[in-house]
This record gives C-alpha cells, structure tokens and sequence, in this order.
C-alpha cells in the first residue's frame, strides 16, 4: 500500500484591521488624560520640532527658511502657549477637578469633541504656515475646542458638592483668560493688528499660564507631599494664592502697558512669595521621592524667575543687568511650566493607568536632564558673544528640549494606548 502524504495549508488569520483601529480607539478614549496628554505628548515633539527647523536654518545657515505667514517668535510663542500647554492643562483639569469639587467625571461626549476639535485645529495650523488660507480655519477649530473644554470644566463645577472650590475656580478662570488669548490671536492675525498679537502672548503667559500652574502648584504639591512624607504638615494658606495671582495679572497690565522699570514692585514680592511657599513645602525633604522632587523643583523656577524679573527691572539701566535679555522668560516656561508638565503628566500617567507612583532611574536622569536645558537657554541671553553657528545656545537648547522631551514620549505616550495594567476601567 503506498503511502501519500497530506499536505496541509496554514490557515492564516487575516489581520482585522477594523477592529485593531476600534480597540485602539476605545481604550485611547476611555479616559481624557488618554486622548490629550497623548495629543500634547505629539504636540510636544512637533512644536520644538518646527522651532528647531526654525533655530538651525536661521544660525548656521545651512539652507534658506520658508516665509511664514507670522513673524516666526510669534508662530512659536502660540504653539508653545496655545498649542503645547493646554492639552497637558485639560487633561489634567477634567481628570482632577471632579475631586477637588466632589463632582461625577467628565463625560466623553464633552471631552472628545473638545479633544477632536483643538487636535485638528493644530495640525492644520501646522499645514496652515504653508497654505496661509488655513490658518484662519485652525484658530476656529482650536477655538471652539476649546470653549466645549471650558464649558465642560464649568459643569463639573457647577456640578460640585465640595464647599471648597477656590482653587478649581482659579483654574477654570484661568482657561477662560486662555480662550480669550486664542480669540485675540486670531482676530490678530486676520486683521494684522500688531497690539492684538502682543496682547495674546502676554495673556497667554500672565494671565492663563501662571495663573494655572500657580493654583495647581497651591493644591497638589502640598498634598502630594503629605501622602509621601512623614510628620508633613500641610501649609496652604490662601493669602499666599491670591498674592501670587495678583502679582501674575498685576505684571502682564505692567508689561501690556510698556513699563517695564516698574514691575520689579510685583515680581518682588511674587518672589519672596514662592520662594517662602518653597520653603514651607519642605523643599529639601521631597528629595526623598522622586517624582514628587520634580515637583518641588518645578515650583522652585517660579521663585528664581520671578527674582529675575525683579533684578532685571530694577536695574534696567544697567548693561550687565540688560543683558539679562529672556533669561527670566525661560526661567518661567521651560524651568516652571515644563517641569511641572512632566512632573504631573508622569505622575497622573503612571497612577491612572495602575502603575506605582515611582520615577525610575532613567526618569528621574531625565528630569535632571531638562533642568540643564533651562540653564543652557537662559545662558543664551546671560552670556555675551556666542558665535552664530549651529551650536549657538538658542538652537542647542532646542535640540536637547527636543531630545529630553522625544524621550518622556517614548516611554510614557504609549501607555495612553494600553490598557490599566490593573484591569480597571479608564
């Protein structure tokens, strides 16, 4: 009897692309830290992406840039502002401020669109610095994502039974400040009033910014270091609050009005403020915690910063004062705004996906990392003769907030993708 060999054909599953697309979507969806910290992780690496193209064609030289639409300080002040900061800053808010105010969760029916809505009013600015025509479309859509955003936020408020809700109603005022910002910069750059563009990027840093990052800082870091440090006593008087947002909305009238000899008289005492806060906050004993040292040290820059502004008015008349230049800028939005982003955003990513509340050793190098970016920028403006060449400080800091910041996506967007690792919902 012979014998025959049946040959048999591996059945291969096809790849259902559909439902990947669908699982993918659901599980990025399922939460609105998800969906924005993942945009503002993209958003991120794009803008100093762009502003590093930017940097390195203008000082070494190496090829020609095309013609913006906007002067390019301006196309880089909105993206950082406006593009970069409140995704991180409505991930953050619709995700904490139902606990400050004791309210239900956001729905996904206001955070989506909200997300959908400022996630493509950015890629089309993006395509909009090419095909001008465009632009005035992105500034709608960013608007009005951001306006279901604001609105979503004033409900969870509304929706509070907290007695308490000064610092989630400093926040949310703040966001307003912020959509007003965006307004200014659209109607700006449509009628090219130069004023109306001024009066965004100011708004944008004193009135939005700071004002957010300071009722932030008043909330969590202290509470955060009450739950890691022994025999922590909680220090969080509001006076220290309200001092610290008035001498915010206090320097940007200041700076708006063009007297910059006279706003050491609020960055002072703005100084003195945080320095204090830090202080209190026990500074030297957050070291013990990794991630909530990065706090500690985020909130420190609003300190030095604010000194520096407070020199550098007081002494404008001074050349080694003067040379100061945007030193103090940078000490405020890389040292105090970006530190604190990665800070929360690690902290929020890593404890509400069921990980543990731990920075790693490779984390924790890059915090360090990006503390020398900010002393690396403000030694672009403090020092004096810097060869314009490719290795000029402006376009090295660049390249290393790039790098440092390529790397925070690398490790932690992905985990906007996957499920808890807990098994629970969100």
């Amino acid at each position: 009897m012979g014998y025959c060999e049946t040959s048999r054909v591996k059945q291969v599953t096809p790849i259902d692309t559909q439902m990947i697309l669908k699982t993918f979507w659901q599980t990025c969806s399922a939460a609105p830290h998800r969906l924005m910290f993942m945009a503002g992780a993209t958003q991120g690496c794009l803008t100093v992406g762009w502003w590093t193209f930017e940097l390195a064609g203008r000082y070494s030289g190496f090829y020609g840039l095309p013609s913006w639409p906007l002067p390019a300080v301006w196309i880089h002040a909105f993206l950082m502002i406006f593009g970069f900061f409140p995704f991180f800053i409505f991930g953050f808010a619709m995700t904490a401020l139902r606990h400050w105010v004791n309210s239900p969760p956001v729905p996904g029916r206001w955070y989506i669109p909200a997300f959908v809505l400022l996630a493509c009013g950015n890629l089309v600015f993006y395509v909009g610095l090419w095909l001008t025509t465009l632009l005035p479309l992105a500034l709608a859509l960013i608007t009005l994502g951001w306006g279901i955003g604001f609105y979503a936020l004033i409900r969870v408020i509304r929706g509070g039974s907290a007695p308490d809700r000064r610092h989630a109603l400093a926040l949310v005022a703040a966001l307003g400040l912020g959509w007003a910002g965006v307004i200014c910069y659209w109607f700006g750059s449509a009628s090219g009033e130069v004023w109306f563009m001024v009066l965004a990027i100011r708004a944008g840093i004193w009135w939005f910014l700071l004002p957010v990052f300071v009722a932030v800082s008043h909330r969590m870091i202290p509470y955060f270091s009450s739950t890691v440090l022994p025999d922590y006593e909680v220090f969080r008087p509001y006076w220290t609050l309200w001092g610290l947002l008035a001498c915010a909305g206090l320097h940007g009238v200041l700076e708006l009005g063009g007297q910059p000899g006279w706003l050491w008289l609020v960055d002072l005492p703005m100084a003195v403020l945080a320095l204090y806060l830090s202080v209190k906050w026990r500074f030297a004993r957050s070291f013990a915690a990794g991630l909530l040292a990065v706090l500690h040290l985020g909130f420190l820059w609003l300190g030095i910063a604010a000194l520096l502004y407070a020199i550098q008015s007081a002494g404008q008349d001074l050349t080694a004062v003067s040379m100061l230049g945007l030193a103090p800028l940078h000490a405020l939005t890389i040292g105090y705004f970006s530190t604190m982003v990665l800070g929360m955003a690690t902290r929020v990513t890593l404890g509400h996906s069921g990980r543990m509340l731990v920075a790693d050793r490779a984390t924790w190098r890059l915090f360090l990392g990006f503390q020398a970016v900010v002393l690396l920028r403000m030694s672009g403006d403090i020092g004096a003769g810097w060869p314009v060449s490719l290795w000029h400080p402006y376009v090295l800091t660049s390249l290393a907030w790039l790098l440092c910041f390529g790397w925070w996506f690398s490790q932690y967007a992905p985990i906007y993708w996957r499920p808890r690792v807990d098994g629970k919902p969100g």
